[in-house]
């Protein structure tokens, strides 16, 4: 589904309802914004790793501007600022109150940029394997110069200083790097759209001066930050500065995962997000008996 927003038009898709008749008795789901990383990545990346939510969350995965099944935009849009502002209009257009977001690497500095300008529009914050500072580049950079090859570091300099200009360079990066991102052996997996406009835009530029770090400080919603122990782009100690920050963050560190901890360990991301908004008040008592089941 499409809706025009901003100047462009976005790409979402709404995943399970927000209403469910369980055991006789109506239970509606919290609403949850799934944000994908890159800058320019997509919401396919997703799936089918979250389908285990769809009891407890209605999801609306969405493709960011110039990003997956979404329109080609200007570059010069390709901005974080942005890309907060189109999450909320999004929200707007589908008539939402609050929402969760789930905000994975990229998308989680989008879900914290979210929280600081339109936390009144929030129940909570999912940031998984992510970052508040633009100093995640610099120990992401250790960590190949570290236990990289002389290639990987070459690309990684190509990623650093915006510079994967080619579609050649793109594909090269993440045969090189792919394996990095998750413990398990590589499964096959469809071919999508990545963006190396958003991608080089992100880390040649603005992603150098994030920093959300103090202001995350005053941000109040419940948050479930949750990192890679063997991550090597968003490294522990980044996530480790988000639950430091915020009031209400709850940090979860896995041992066996990289940065794509659904994938690396499933039944423990699984339980640990039910918890989380069990204890939120967001799962109703006819809910567990089913998660219970599951």
């Amino acid at each position: 589904m499409y809706a025009e927003l901003n100047g462009t038009r976005l790409f979402f898709d709404v995943d399970g309802a927000q209403f469910d008749v369980v055991d006789g008795e109506l239970v509606e789901k919290p609403v949850c914004f799934v944000v994908h990383g890159g800058p320019g990545g997509n919401h396919v990346a997703f799936k089918p790793y979250l389908d285990s939510l769809k009891p407890y969350m209605q999801l609306i995965y969405i493709d960011q501007r110039g990003s997956g099944f979404s329109d080609s935009s200007d570059p010069a849009t390709y901005t974080m600022e942005q890309n907060v502002e189109d999450l909320e209009s999004l929200r707007q257009y589908l008539g939402l109150g609050k929402v969760w977001i789930f905000g994975h690497s990229y998308g989680g500095m989008v879900a914290q940029g979210y929280s600081t300008q339109y936390e009144q529009h929030l129940d909570g914050l999912f940031l998984i394997t992510t970052a508040g500072h633009g100093n995640f580049m610099q120990m992401a950079k250790e960590i190949v110069d570290d236990r990289g090859s002389k290639e990987h570091t070459a690309y990684c300099n190509k990623l650093w200083a915006g510079e994967l200009n080619t579609d050649e360079d793109l594909q090269r990066f993440y045969e090189l790097m792919g394996p990095w991102y998750s413990m398990k052996s590589a499964e096959k997996r469809p071919v999508t759209y990545r963006s190396k406009e958003a991608l080089n835009r992100g880390f040649g530029g603005f992603l150098r001066d994030m920093d959300y770090i103090e202001a995350l400080k005053d941000v109040r919603v419940p948050a479930l930050i949750i990192a890679g122990q063997h991550d090597w782009i968003t490294p522990p100690a980044a996530n480790e500065e988000i639950a430091k920050a915020m009031p209400n963050g709850e940090y979860r560190l896995f041992e066996n995962s990289s940065h794509k901890v659904m994938v690396d360990e499933p039944e423990r991301f699984h339980y640990e997000m039910v918890s989380f908004l069990e204890r939120h008040g967001q799962v109703r008592a006819a809910q567990s008996s089913v998660a219970e089941e599951r």
